[in-house]
């Protein structure tokens, strides 16, 4: 039995683990849409439907209507991951360009920032590809770079909100740390990161429960102040402290009852903060262009 166990356990650490899982982009994405102004998600809508995958997110989201294919962008650089039209720049090499794409790299070191104790860089890029995507759009004329930069800054401002995304250097945010979950029949054995980003709710998560769970998050938790990346940053390194289970089971670190309460609780939490500063940071960005376009 000891040996079964370990073998699912092996299957499931090694799996590869993305952020939020897409129900985590898509909520963080509904609640930024309802900060935007009109003419702001009507610039969205519009360099959005400029992007290649365009027809992919509303065959994915079952929906035209706009919020609901921004959620569905929110969720590509993920999606990207095992598209064969992409690649990974550090070991293949660039596949054909995209009409409507500046670049066709999966540029996997923009999902996380590792940070050692003393709150230096090690590893990953997450925080400066937030302030560099953030330039771009502030700042380009060039179409394809606002299609392909948008889902960009979506995604990860939502992954800067993810605690182990900004994670110890030396455990790959979690990835390395086994843990046992009784409360997921499916999957009761898993990496910490997993266990993380799959408690925003199941990656199917779309349409109208995805829009009551936005309800209830906004309900339960209020606006944080704006910041910057590099508060968001920190707050998600902080909260590392909190994001290891102390408790020992039969073979690994257990989720407690205690334990599952206080992160789904930081989980929301962190979703709400992520949506309502993405909403705010793409307020400004396209608020400015919008201004600085119109005759």
């Amino acid at each position: 039995m000891r040996q079964i166990l370990l073998a699912l356990l092996f299957s499931a650490v090694h799996a590869p683990a993305n952020a939020w899982n897409a129900a985590g982009h898509r909520l963080t994405a509904v609640i930024a849409w309802q900060q935007l102004s009109p003419p702001t998600q009507a610039a969205i809508s519009e360099a959005l439907s400029r992007h290649p995958d365009y027809g992919r997110w509303i065959e994915k989201s079952r929906s035209s209507k706009d919020v609901d294919i921004f959620a569905e962008a929110s969720t590509w650089p993920d999606d990207i991951r095992n598209d064969p039209r992409f690649y990974d720049e550090d070991r293949e090499p660039a596949t054909p360009a995209l009409p409507g794409l500046s670049d066709t790299a999966r540029h996997k070191r923009w999902h996380y920032v590792d940070l050692n104790a003393a709150g230096q860089t090690k590893s990953g890029e997450l925080d400066a590809q937030i302030e560099r995507l953030s330039r771009v759009l502030r700042s380009t004329g060039k179409k394809a770079e606002i299609s392909n930069a948008l889902p960009w800054l979506a995604h990860l401002v939502a992954d800067i909100h993810q605690p182990l995304h900004v994670g110890r250097h030396g455990d790959q945010g979690g990835n390395e740390v086994e843990i046992e979950n009784p409360f997921n029949k499916r999957l009761p054995f898993s990496s910490l990161h997993v266990y993380w980003d799959d408690l925003p709710g199941p990656p199917w998560l779309r349409g109208k429960r995805l829009k009551e769970n936005a309800v209830h998050l906004l309900e339960n938790h209020s606006a944080p102040r704006q910041g910057n990346v590099a508060l968001w940053r920190d707050e998600s390194h902080r909260l590392l402290a909190e994001a290891y289970p102390d408790t020992s089971g039969s073979l690994l670190p257990i989720i407690s009852e205690d334990f599952r309460r206080r992160s789904r609780d930081i989980a929301d939490r962190r979703i709400v903060e992520a949506g309502y500063r993405l909403g705010g940071l793409l307020e400004t960005i396209f608020g400015q262009r919008v201004s600085r376009e119109t005759p």
